[in-house]
C-alpha cells in the first residue's frame, strides 16, 4: 500500500510515525503548497493531511485514492460530495486533544486573570529587586471562586472546561450553538443572558453557518466590562475587527484566543495592532499540541488505516 503523509510538519518532528511502515509504502512531506497535491499523491492509496484541500481540483490525478486521513478533527477542507463520488473514505480522528484543549484554555485565562505578563515583567525589570515590602500588587486580580463561566458550545471539550471550572468554585452556564443540546448538569441559557451574566466566556464550538461572525460588536457590548472571552474553537466564530474595537474601547476587559480566521495569522488583522499583553494574548493554534496529543492523534490515524484495511477498505 502506498501511503503518502503531506504535512507532517503540523505534527512536530517528535511525533513517531515509524509504525506506519508496518502498513506499506510511506512518503513523508514535512510541507506540501497546494499546487504540489497532485503530483506527490497520484499514485497514492492513502494519503494523511491536515488542512489541505482536498477536492476534485486535488485530487483527480489519484486514480488510485482509497482513504484520505486527518490529523484533526475538523473536516471543512474535504469536499464530500466529490469524496463520495468517487467512493474515497475519508476518516478524522476526534477527542485526541480534549486534556490538551482543557489545560490550554486555564493557561490563557490565568495568563491575562491574574495580570501575569505585568507581574512577569515588573521582576524582569529589576524593580522588585529595590522593593520597599515584599508583595507589590498594582495591578489587581481576582478568584475565580464564586464567578459566573459562560461556555458557548458545551461539546467533549466545553463538557471538560465546565468540569474545571466547577473545581475552582464557579458557576457555570453554556449556550449550545446548535439548540439541541441539553446537558443534565449545567444550566443551558440563551446568549445574550450567558453574555450579560458571565465574567467568562470561553469558546468551544464548530465552525458552522450558526457560529460563523458568532461574536460581534452587539455580542461584546451585551458583555460586562470586566469579563473575559477566551476563544478555542475556530477564528471566524469571533468578527476580529469587532473584537478589536472592543478591546481598544474597553468594552471588555480581555481577550485570548489560539485560532485566527487565517491562519498563520495576517498582517491585516486588526488584531496584530494590540500589544498590550494584559489585554490581549494569541497563542498560535497550539492549544491541541502537547506532546501526549500529537502522539495521540497520529496513533489514532494509524488505528483508522488499519481499521479501514480489516474491513476490506470500507
Amino acid at each position: 500500500m502506498k501511503i503518502v503523509f503531506l504535512e507532517t510538519g503540523t505534527l512536530g518532528s517528535d511525533v513517531s510515525l515509524t509504525k506506519f511502515r508496518e502498513l506499506g509504502d510511506v512518503t513523508e512531506y514535512d510541507l506540501t503548497l497546494e499546487e504540489q497535491i497532485p503530483e506527490r499523491i497520484a499514485d497514492a492509496e492513502v494519503v494523511i493531511i491536515n488542512k489541505l484541500p482536498m477536492n476534485e481540483k486535488t485530487l483527480a490525478q489519484a486514480k488510485n485514492l482509497k482513504l484520505i486521513c486527518l490529523t484533526a478533527t475538523g473536516t471543512n477542507n474535504i469536499d464530500f460530495p466529490y469524496t463520495d463520488s468517487r467512493n474515497i473514505v475519508v476518516k478524522n480522528v476526534a477527542g485526541y486533544s480534549t486534556e490538551s484543549v482543557v489545560q490550554h484554555t486555564f493557561a490563557l485565562l490565568f495568563y491575562l486573570y491574574e495580570k501575569l505578563p505585568y507581574y512577569d515583567n515588573y521582576v524582569k525589570s529589576e524593580a522588585y529587586a529595590t522593593a520597599p515590602f515584599f508583595c507589590h500588587i498594582e495591578e489587581k486580580f481576582h478568584e475565580l471562586y464564586g464567578k459566573t463561566w459562560g461556555i458557548i458550545g458545551l461539546g467533549e471539550i466545553g463538557h471538560r472546561v465546565a468540569e474545571v471550572a466547577k473545581c475552582f468554585g464557579c458557576k457555570v452556564i453554556y449556550y449550545s450553538t446548535s439548540g439541541k443540546n441539553n446537558d443534565p448538569v449545567y444550566e443551558r441559557v440563551s446568549l445574550d443572558r450567558l453574555l450579560s451574566e458571565s465574567d467568562i466566556v470561553s469558546i468551544h464550538a464548530p465552525l458552522n453557518n450558526d457560529t460563523l461572525n458568532l461574536m460581534n460588536k452587539s455580542c461584546f457590548e451585551k458583555m460586562k466590562r470586566t469579563a473575559f472571552l477566551l476563544n478555542l474553537g475556530r477564528g471566524p466564530i469571533i468578527n476580529e475587527q469587532d473584537l478589536y474595537e472592543a478591546l481598544e474601547n474597553n468594552l471588555i476587559a480581555g481577550a485570548a484566543t489560539d485560532v485566527l480566521t487565517k491562519e498563520p495569522m495576517s498582517r491585516e488583522n486588526p488584531l496584530i495592532k494590540i500589544k498590550d499583553s494584559k489585554k490581549l494574548f494569541i497563542t498560535p493554534h497550539i492549544a491541541w499540541a502537547t506532546v501526549e496529543a500529537r502522539q495521540r492523534c497520529a496513533d489514532r490515524v494509524f488505528d483508522n488505516i488499519q481499521t479501514f484495511l480489516r474491513d476490506n477498505n470500507r
